[in-house]
């Protein structure tokens, strides 16, 4: 048996399981959960919010020229009596909110 081939063998194939843990970790999301707590977080610094809502399956979303996978969700918040409501979409590879608008 050649012993040389045997461990450059042995060393190619950790390098590639290696690799290939690497590719996969880069492509995991951040739960839902969490993406709505960071959005409840963020609205929380302009006063309270009184409920709050996610989906839990991340879509597509495209601001040209780049595409996303994202969550999309609501905060909804009681000011002066009056209800308002807000829906956002963050990114579920990072977490980051990219949009939020009242909804109307």
């Amino acid at each position: 048996m050649n012993w040389k081939a045997f461990f450059i063998g042995v060393g190619a194939g950790l390098a590639g399981a290696y690799a290939v843990k690497e590719l996969a970790s880069q492509k995991e999301t951040v739960s839902a959960d969490k993406v709505l707590n960071h959005a409840k977080a963020a609205f929380k610094k302009s006063g309270p919010i009184s409920g709050s809502w996610i989906n839990m399956t991340a879509e597509p979303y495209s601001i040209a020229p780049l595409d996303y996978q994202v969550y999309k969700g609501g905060i909804s918040r009681n000011n002066d009596g009056k209800v308002e409501q807000y829906e956002f979409i963050a990114d579920a590879s990072t977490g980051a909110i990219l949009d939020a608008y009242p909804l109307d």
